[in-house]
């Protein structure tokens, strides 16, 4: 410890405050970018569905999210411990690399399963950037400057979040490259292929933003402190195939369609079981291992187990803020790309807003009670969207999901700086991961939950409509019945009452988001009550000698 202790010092001494300030904003970009990639891919969505697939494939569309979630998730309790085992360096220009390249890969993607692997890279890359910035900020600054510095980093996270409605929409509807291709006759060409429709350009736009911080940080001569170890290679690949049979399975309840020759229900059981075993054989290998993928020896330290505890259930809600907002707007409201920029807008700025303010917060009031006026507003929001209906105006759909997100936005940095304090400076790599992966791993599973509950619904409503050649005139106004389906009217008219109906199926889906992050709050007061000066443990559950840890 006392040689790590030393090699801190050297790496503090060499960047002076101006340096280091400019290092955190690096950093801090490249969450942004991570951010950025979450939101306005959900924007784009309806678009890359309508030209690469079509919504009858919505279980199949969704891996273009969840595939990078499950990427992400995978990648950072590796980014963690890499992150303090070779250095931050070396992995920030690395995972810039992998974002850039899935990023030019999804872009020219030409169908829907191509997509879905360039976006595995790009979750790849993305997985790294977050961890690695956290921990960075982590050793950068010491003490009450700590948590500062973790907030403008979850700050910058949700920023990213919070552009990504704007500049998706603004890509979307303002952006017309086969305009440009037919003026100079190359329409048609392969260029046309790669550059058009719009949609392309959510992805690319991360090319120029991270050749540009990639620049700054090869120049920077930084790096943060490295100690012996292995990787645990084996823990995340048994890691993977449960959280990935986990989610699989959890996506296909309700479905109607075999699975490798098997019912759906046969292949969900199945695939849960997989997950459960290989749970099991994680905490058990994690246990036995010196270093492990995600090491279960941490969650022994209360205020570190609660962190990661709040992160997973307030996971599952912004997940169900994100696409349920999204669909009521684009199902119910029938609002484009611009009504969703303003509710998913407001969302994500004020989870940012929520972040910002959290790490300012701390010094004052403490870990817990920022905590529980978070969760307190997030479940208000959530409760409030609940009693959304076809007529809510696009304004008030703002106001709840922004009270939401900032309450989000509030538990960001209590979470982490309580899981970095309670562990010891030579894993704050693996806690800033860990506990951001449970936060991931709630979304992933509230996606993978919300997919499968909107597939079986739009098949069953379907169904019902399309039973018989008549079955539409049960469902529409008495005076429209002798009219013909195609009719415009009777299509206005069973548009209003799939609309309707959509409006009734989120209730249940906000108020189980609203309740599971009512069950985070007994977790939220064991947390601690200071952002610094807290006592720290190894992961071997000794005291952390190191004395650089609190102000």
């Amino acid at each position: 410890m006392k040689a790590g202790r030393s090699e801190l010092r050297r790496y503090t001494r060499r960047m002076g405050r101006w340096s280091s300030a400019a290092l955190l904003t690096i950093l801090g970009i490249g969450a942004f970018l991570a951010g950025l990639e979450l939101m306005i891919t959900a924007v784009a969505l309806p678009a890359i569905v309508n030209d690469i697939a079509d919504w009858t494939e919505l279980r199949r569309a969704s891996w273009i999210i969840n595939g990078y979630l499950l990427v992400y998730i995978v990648t950072m309790p590796l980014a963690g411990r890499l992150a303090d085992l070779v250095g931050a360096r070396r992995l920030f220009l690395g995972a810039l690399v992998l974002f850039g390249l899935g990023s030019a890969l999804a872009g020219r993607a030409q169908s829907l399963d191509e997509l879905i692997v360039a976006r595995l890279v790009q979750g790849l890359g993305g997985g790294v950037l977050i961890p690695v910035a956290t921990a960075g900020a982590s050793h950068l600054f010491d003490g009450r400057a700590r948590p500062r510095a973790l907030g403008i980093v979850g700050a910058l996270t949700f920023l990213g979040m919070a552009a990504g409605p704007f500049v998706g929409a603004a890509i979307l509807g303002a952006f017309h490259p086969e305009v440009a291709l037919a003026r100079y006759g190359l329409e048609g060409g392969p260029l046309a292929s790669v550059v058009a429709p719009a949609w392309r350009w959510v992805f690319y736009v991360n090319l120029p933003i991270g050749l540009a911080i990639g620049a700054l940080a090869w120049a920077l001569n930084w790096d943060t402190p490295r100690r012996t170890g292995r990787v645990d290679v084996v823990g995340a690949l048994v890691f993977t195939i449960g959280l990935g049979a986990a989610v699989v399975g959890l996506t296909l309840i309700g479905s109607t369609e075999t699975v490798a020759g098997q019912s759906p229900e046969s292949a969900v059981y199945a695939l849960l079981a997989v997950a459960a075993l290989a749970t099991l054989v994680t905490v058990l290998m994690g246990l036995r291992n010196a270093d492990p993928f995600i090491d279960p020896r941490l969650f022994r330290i209360p205020a570190f187990g609660s962190a990661a505890g709040v992160s997973l259930l307030t996971g599952y809600g912004f997940a169900t803020a994100i696409i349920g907002g999204a669909v009521f707007v684009d199902r119910v409201l029938y609002g484009g790309p611009d009504q969703q920029r303003i509710a998913l807008g407001a969302l994500a700025a004020a989870t940012a807003a929520g972040a910002l303010v959290s790490g300012l917060l701390l010094r004052a009031i403490g870990l817990r009670t920022v905590t529980i006026v978070g969760l307190t507003a997030s479940t208000v929001g959530l409760v409030r969207a609940a009693g959304w209906t076809p007529a809510s105006s696009i304004g008030e759909v703002a106001l709840w999901l922004a009270v939401f997100g900032a309450g989000f936005g509030l538990t960001v940095t209590p979470r982490s700086t309580a899981a970095v304090e309670a562990v010891g400076r030579a894993a704050y790599g693996m806690a800033s991961a860990t506990v951001t992966v449970a936060r991931m791993i709630g979304m992933s599973v509230g996606l993978a939950i919300l997919t499968a509950y909107g597939s079986t619904t739009i098949d069953r409503l379907s169904a019902s409509v399309y039973a018989t050649p008549d079955a539409y005139k049960a469902f529409i106004p008495v005076a429209l019945r002798d009219r013909p389906l195609r009719d415009g009217q009777v299509v206005q008219a069973l548009e209003d009452w799939a609309s309707g109906q959509a409006a009734e199926i989120m209730v249940g889906i906000f108020l189980v988001a609203a309740a599971l992050t009512v069950v985070a709050m007994p977790l939220a007061l064991a947390m601690g009550r200071r952002g610094s000066g807290t006592r720290m443990l190894a992961p071997d559950g000794r005291d952390d000698p190191d004395p650089g840890r609190a102000a």
